[in-house]
């Protein structure tokens, strides 16, 4: 079979060579001129006629929102390392915050808004200083029930950070009646999108002139949805263990004064490091802790600390896996 496929090959060749011999001069530069510089080619995907996001469907007929969703479907899909990651991410991420939506009250999309907030990674942080998977800023955190603290920064713990994220998003939605203006307010603030539904006279929020960062974001969900939901036809092949498997912890309660945190890990069979990463919302060594208050301190078992050869994975949604 080799034999005959070198056989085939030489054959082209030969027929490819005496045919450029027989091309005048100026053939031979137009074929020249029509080769291509790149040794793969890049196709512009296609933008789907209309799509649901949390509930509320949007057609993408007309020039600016079939535009807009153009620039970052093509973005995420030829973005690869990015947007690989986001998969492997989602699978550790999307199992804990999914039940905190719906026991909420919230759409299952609007877990899109950490992909484009944070790239699902709960110690982000922003150039405006922004924290944690839902990106929440210093002076909003309290309002919606996360302490900010030196010791305490409940921005980045995820569950809490995910019922906060909820919070705002509902009292967004009881104002506008509408996810998109919900979502959009996330980033632009309240204030900004009330203002200008007002001045641009108009309630679809997908209507609204706003800043480019507020405009994009809104279409990065949907085009990251939907890439989530049909992976390889945008080129992403990934088999279950590329994935990042989810952790089973046991959880510590609590309630006293840690003077020393490395110490503590160790007693808990945890490098220091490893207690800071499940637990980022501790940031300092020590927890002093003078209220009394309880917190729960996330310990995983050993078992989940490892990658095992032979390990079934668990998938948090089959269609992003190759069978």
């Amino acid at each position: 079979m080799k034999r005959n496929i070198i056989y085939i090959l030489s054959a082209i060749i030969v027929v490819s060579a005496i045919t450029i011999m027989s091309l005048s001069n100026n053939d031979t530069e137009k074929v020249d001129q029509q080769r291509p510089q790149v040794l793969s080619m890049t196709a512009s995907v296609n933008v789907p006629d209309e799509m649901t996001f949390a509930g509320e469907k949007i057609v993408f007929d007309r020039y600016d929102l079939r535009e807009r969703m153009d620039r970052e479907l093509n973005s995420f899909t030829y973005f690869h390392s990015t947007t690989l990651l986001l998969f492997k991410r989602a699978n550790r991420i999307f199992p804990i915050i999914e039940p905190i939506l719906k026991q909420q009250g919230v759409p299952n999309d609007i877990k899109y808004i950490a992909v484009i907030e944070s790239s699902l990674d709960h110690r982000a942080i922003s150039p405006a200083r922004a924290v944690g998977l839902w990106q929440f800023m210093s002076g909003t955190a309290p309002g919606f029930g996360l302490e900010v603290s030196s010791e305490v920064d409940e921005r980045y713990h995820i569950e809490k950070s995910t019922a906060a994220a909820c919070r705002y998003l509902k009292d967004a939605y009881q104002k506008y009646a509408s996810w998109s203006a919900a979502a959009l307010s996330y980033n632009g603030g309240h204030a900004r999108i009330t203002n200008e539904f007002s001045n641009q006279q108009t309630n679809k929020a997908l209507d609204l002139w706003l800043v480019e960062e507020t405009t994009r974001y809104y279409f990065r969900m949907l085009a990251i949805k939907t890439i989530f939901e049909n992976p390889a036809q945008y080129g992403f092949i990934i088999r279950a263990d590329q994935l990042y498997k989810p952790l089973e912890f046991k959880e510590v309660s609590v309630s006293s004064s840690i003077p020393n945190l490395v110490s503590f890990a160790k007693e808990h069979g945890l490098t220091y490091a490893q207690l800071k990463d499940f637990n980022s919302w501790l940031r300092s060594d020590k927890l002093t802790n003078k209220s009394g208050k309880t917190y729960t301190i996330l310990v995983p078992t050993r078992e989940s600390l490892f990658y095992r050869k032979g390990e079934k994975y668990k998938v948090h949604d089959e269609r992003w896996v190759t069978k």
